[in-house]
């Protein structure tokens, strides 16, 4: 997952549109998706385009092609300021439309997606996430703990400096959450020589996985980044990180930040370092941020969005508390 990486196109102006839906075409086909799946993307794209020209007056399409164990697949985001929906159940309808159009819109849009959520609200605005697999899928069923996450290069930039890699294992999974120094390809190639050595490292502990990395980078630039490990059995989180990798354990009623260790993985890292061990009871679920990421973010102008997919919960971190002047990215570890 750590080549997943989200491109922005502006859809502020109905001049970028036909823009944007050749592009994200170009993504799929380029993918293999087939032309009737390529042919139900275009037809997303164009209608979110022509929604948030006609409700919101203008905002952002975020696309990637990513893959998971049900395969490869691409996502579209739509993104806005605008007013929000009041009644999301009757604009979901087939059929229905404010304006005078034919109502082919969100319902649309959801009846042509494999996943599909939507967030919005009055000052916030609305998040629309559509995900289309490549291959036919039966049914997708949600597991008990998901990780989902969107990553985005820094302005003017084709390559993402940031990173993540989800291992999935037979008694729980671990996750690398990585930030080259810097921007650009460089930092790029750093997190990804760092995933390459995350797939091949053997080790159990975080803080052996984080060594073993280090070593492994020297030659790079090098990187930030934090390992989280779930233990099925134990019920259990196990930490360690290095930098400044943002990561806040949730409950229903409290949260924790999670401190790292000063240092750069592959320059210099302490020699003291342990792993961290948290309750999932304590602490079902967690999100992780780069510092493209303001540190210092929380729900509650919104807290309902926890209630979301981790990509729209995900987005709307990015939307509301991106610094502007990074890559960034945001990975979110939540409870079904």
């Amino acid at each position: 997952m750590v080549n997943t990486q989200h491109k922005v196109f502006r859809a502020d102006d109905r001049s970028y549109f036909a823009l944007v839906k050749k592009d994200v075409h170009s993504l799929a086909a380029q993918a293999g998706f087939d032309e009737q799946k390529v042919g139900k993307i275009d037809i997303v794209v164009s209608e979110l385009t022509s929604n948030l020209n006609k409700y919101a007056r203008g905002g952002d399409i975020l696309a990637a092609v990513g893959e998971d164990q049900y395969g490869a697949y691409l996502e579209i985001i739509a993104v806005d300021n605008g007013p929000g929906i009041a009644d999301l159940n009757r604009v979901l309808s087939d059929g229905y439309s404010s304006t005078s159009t034919l109502g082919h819109g969100l319902g649309s849009i959801k009846r042509l997606s494999d996943v599909f959520d939507i967030f919005s609200m009055k000052d916030f605005g609305t998040i629309v996430l559509s995900r289309i697999y490549r291959a036919e899928l039966p049914h997708i069923k949600q597991k008990r703990l998901e990780c989902q996450g969107i990553n985005i290069p820094k302005t003017g930039e084709q390559l993402s400096g940031d990173g993540y890699c989800f291992i999935e294992q037979k008694d729980g999974f671990r996750l690398l959450i990585a930030d080259g120094l810097g921007h650009g390809p460089d930092a790029h190639q750093a997190v990804k020589k760092a995933a390459e050595a995350f797939q091949a490292c053997e080790e159990e502990s975080p803080t052996e996985m984080l060594r073993f990395i280090h070593g492994s980078i020297r030659k790079t630039r090098g990187i930030v980044g934090s390992i989280i490990r779930y233990e099925a059995p134990a019920r259990q989180w196990r930490i360690s990180g290095v930098g400044n990798i943002a990561v806040k354990w949730l409950s229903p009623t409290n949260t924790r930040n999670h401190i790292a260790y000063n240092g750069i993985i592959g320059y210099s890292i302490p020699g003291s370092m342990n792993d961290q061990l948290v309750s999932q009871e304590e602490f079902p679920q967690f999100i992780a941020c780069s510092d493209g990421i303001r540190s210092r973010w929380d729900f509650a102008k919104f807290p309902t969005v926890m209630q979301c997919h981790g990509t729209v919960i995900a987005t709307a971190l990015y939307k509301e508390f991106a610094r502007g002047t990074d890559d960034s990215s945001a990975i979110v570890c939540k409870s079904a």
